[in-house]
C-alpha cells in the first residue's frame, strides 16, 4: 500500500460544450471537475497512495456530484464541512 496523502484546497467545476460548438449554440454540456489539489489527489490514488482530498463544498446536488467524480477516480475519503445552502 502507498502512502497516505493529503491535500487542501478548492475543487472547480468546467462546462464545455460537445465537439467543437460553441456556448451558446449548445443545449447540452460536459461536466468536468479539476483544480490543483483535487487533480493531485486523483494522481496519488493513480499511483496507489491513499489520497484524501478536503474542501468545503454546498450540500446540493452539485457538490454531491463533485465528491462522487473524485471517488470514482480513485480519492478513497473525501472530508467534506459541508455547508447548507440558503
Amino acid at each position: 500500500m502507498g502512502k497516505k496523502v493529503v491535500t487542501l484546497g478548492e475543487i472547480m467545476l468546467r462546462l464545455s460544450t460537445p465537439g467543437n460548438t460553441r456556448f451558446v449554440q449548445s443545449d447540452s454540456f460536459d461536466v468536468v471537475y479539476g483544480g490543483g489539489e483535487a487533480n493531485v489527489a486523483v494522481s496519488c490514488a493513480n499511483y496507489g497512495h491513499d489520497a484524501y482530498f478536503v474542501t468545503k463544498l454546498p450540500k446540493h446536488e452539485i457538490g454531491q456530484s463533485a465528491v462522487n467524480a473524485l471517488r470514482k477516480y480513485g480519492v478513497k475519503q473525501i472530508s467534506l464541512p459541508v455547508v447548507a445552502t440558503a
